[in-house]
């Protein structure tokens, strides 16, 4: 399939530039892959479409605050966004204006946090190595700013450091949220667990890969960056158990699909562990694992738009896409989301 397969017209005014007051007031499309039909509904009406038979799967990762404000020597101003831990000190990170930047350039931060750019790579990141008195996660959280996608065009408030964050997160590693889980409340994974639902959790730490615009014509020749993940031997216990038992496994969001299907064999069974997961959805990828999903509407054109249209079919997924924007439902990291069951 051509890239231009997965475009759709999408209004300035649908992508959603704050979050609801309410995070279980976003409106909610239900997609049905049997029916080829949908509804329209609000997520907190989510816990409805479950019970005992169902496994519900959330990503657990929290992010951290990626992007970093500094100054070189001059006075000009950089910004630094962090992307993959080297080491303690070692970053490799974006920066901008890139074309400003050498070897050896020093940054500064603050009097007590300073950075020097070591090496820019051929793919147009840098290697920065930082100088710091303290604990450097302490550091950051202090003068890093909440790392929100370029489609929201404002500067982050101190309000998204809690809402560009779920409910359950705990485990720090992304520079993106997996958005799916932002709607969730306290009292709506009561509910869900009131129904007898089983919920448990996995650690994927979303990449700026996420954000990676899909620069080939052909869909299959798209490879999505790899990201960091774990599945624990108990968590993995409990998800091979409820396959077997024929339980519904529902993952909250693309990115606890991507590990849940990376870790499923084919067999169809989950085999623990702490790896980089690489695994790209196209068109033609059979799902192993994953029977029903949580997900928010994605950009055009975007390797998880591809995802989902593989999951419940492109031509339902572009038709549903078309009604949420003739409804003016809010897109994106902030919006609304789409149940497919």
């Amino acid at each position: 399939m051509q890239i231009e397969d997965f475009d759709y017209y999408l209004p300035d005014e649908l992508i959603a530039q704050e979050p609801l007051q309410e995070r279980d007031k976003s409106r909610m499309l239900v997609l049905n892959r049997s029916t080829k039909q949908w509804k329209d509904d609000f997520f907190y009406n989510f816990p409805e479409y479950f019970d005992d038979k169902d496994l519900i799967v959330f990503n657990n990762t929290k992010v951290f605050p990626a992007r970093l404000i500094g100054r070189k020597n001059t006075g000009a101003k950089i910004e630094i966004f962090l992307l993959r831990q080297v080491s303690n000190q070692v970053w490799e990170a974006l920066a901008k204006p890139a074309r400003r930047l050498k070897n050896g350039t020093a940054l500064i931060f603050d009097s007590n946090f300073k950075a020097t750019i070591l090496e820019k790579k051929e793919d147009g990141t840098f290697i920065v190595s930082f100088d710091f008195e303290g604990e450097f996660w302490q550091c950051l959280e202090k003068l890093g700013k909440t790392p929100l996608p370029p489609y929201i065009k404002r500067e982050d408030s101190v309000e998204d450091k809690q809402r560009y964050q779920t409910v359950y997160a705990k485990k720090l590693g992304s520079v993106a949220a997996p958005t799916a889980g932002l709607h969730f409340t306290e009292r709506i994974l009561e509910a869900i667990k009131k129904r007898g639902a089983t919920c448990i959790e996995i650690t994927l730490h979303v990449g700026y890969g996420t954000f990676e615009p899909v620069r080939v014509k052909d869909v299959e020749k798209h490879k999505v960056l790899p990201e960091e993940c774990e599945i624990t031997e108990e968590t993995a216990e409990i998800l091979n158990r409820a396959k077997a038992d024929k339980k519904r496994i529902v993952a909250i969001g693309t990115t606890t699909t991507r590990a849940l299907e990376f870790f499923a064999t084919k067999e169809g069974a989950i085999k623990a562990g702490k790896t980089i997961v690489d695994l790209t959805v196209t068109p033609g990828y059979q799902f192993k694992f994953v029977d029903a999903m949580l997900t928010n509407f994605h950009l055009p054109k975007s390797s998880l738009l591809i995802m989902v249209s593989t999951f419940a079919g492109r031509e339902l997924i572009m038709s549903a896409y078309r009604h949420a924007v003739e409804q003016k439902y809010r897109f994106y990291s902030y919006g609304d989301c789409m149940l497919i069951l």
